[in-house]
C-alpha cells in the first residue's frame, strides 16, 4: 500500500487507533492473520458478556459460526439494534457482509457464545 493511500485512509477514518477492535477489546478479538490487504479476526463473545466500545475500520465478510441474541449500542450507550426483533437466532452458520462500524459495543444477551470469523478488506477492489 502506498504512503499516499495510507494517508488518505487515515484522513477518512475519524476515530483513533485506540478504538480498533484488537486494541480496545482484545479479550474478544483475536488477530488470526494480517497483511497489507486483509485482516482476519476471531471474535468470541461469551453469553452474558459485553464487548467494550470499539470500531471496525474496514468492510468485512463475516462467517457467523455460532449466534446468540445480542444488543448493539453506539459509543454513548444508545441502543442501535436488538437482534431479538428478527426472531430466534439462526441455528446454522451463515455469512454476512458488514460495512465499517463506528464506535459500538455488543452485549451477548443470549445463552450461547457468539463466534465469528471476520475477514476485513483493507484495500478497495
Amino acid at each position: 500500500m502506498s504512503t499516499e493511500t495510507k494517508l488518505q485512509q487515515a484522513q477518512e477514518w475519524p476515530w483513533p487507533d485506540s478504538l480498533d477492535a484488537v486494541i480496545a477489546a482484545p479479550r474478544h478479538h483475536k488477530l488470526m492473520f494480517e497483511n497489507e490487504r486483509v485482516r482476519i479476526l476471531e471474535v468470541r463473545i461469551p453469553a452474558g458478556e459485553t464487548v467494550p466500545v470499539h470500531t471496525h475500520r474496514w468492510p468485512s465478510a463475516i462467517y457467523v459460526a455460532k449466534q446468540s441474541d445480542f444488543l448493539r449500542r453506539d459509543g454513548e450507550g444508545n441502543l442501535l439494534f436488538d437482534s431479538r426483533t428478527l426472531g430466534p437466532p439462526p441455528t446454522e452458520p451463515l455469512v454476512q457482509w458488514v460495512a465499517p462500524l463506528p464506535p459500538h459495543s455488543i452485549e451477548n444477551i443470549g445463552n450461547v457464545e457468539i463466534l465469528l470469523i471476520s475477514t476485513e478488506l483493507k484495500q478497495p477492489a
